[in-house]
């Protein structure tokens, strides 16, 4: 099970990703977090090599998709979701943030509604409105969890709970 997500952003993102690993072999499922504190990687096609070998190792991905520098998913762990997605593999996601996409940018004030009842971003393009907790390329690509109240981008609640529903298909 490949582990994607913006965690590897985190201070403690080996640690973070050792306890996504542990909940995933209570589950019953061998995690791997794209961050190996043994084997440096310090240039970007490294990293990239690296992650897509792990992916193709894989047999599915549990994404975080959280919102990370705005108000949609981290576009690396997009990519991934997509990745995966397009090698066949299932795809299992979270997100720490309730609501839907169109929910996060209104309340961040970067949604306006138009003079034809749907919304429209700063630069007067359209948002989405499917009711979907992200872009509706990766909402429709996953079997989503989502948190009831706005919980931290390293909390693992959400998480544990993708992994069971992950596990109960898979195993």
């Amino acid at each position: 099970m490949y582990l994607a997500g913006p965690e590897v952003f985190l201070p403690e993102a080996a640690d973070v990703g050792a306890a996504k690993r542990r909940i995933c072999a209570r589950h019953g499922l061998s995690g791997l977090f794209p961050i190996d504190e043994s084997r440096p990687q310090r240039d970007a096609a490294t990293i990239h090599r690296a992650n897509l070998a792990l992916m193709r190792q894989a047999g599915a991905v549990v994404a975080n998709l959280s919102p990370f520098r705005g108000p949609g998913a981290d576009p690396g762990t997009a990519f991934e979701v997509g990745f995966m997605a397009a090698l066949g593999k299932p795809v299992f996601a979270y997100t720490n943030r309730p609501g839907t996409l169109l929910d996060r940018m209104r309340a961040g004030g970067a949604a306006t509604a138009d003079a034809d009842g749907g919304w429209r971003d700063a630069d007067g393009l359209a948002i989405e409105d499917f009711g979907l907790a992200e872009n509706l390329m990766l909402a429709v690509a996953a079997d989503i969890v989502g948190a009831d109240r706005p919980l931290p981008l390293g909390d693992l609640t959400v998480f544990e709970e993708c992994v069971r529903r992950a596990a109960e298909r898979l195993c």
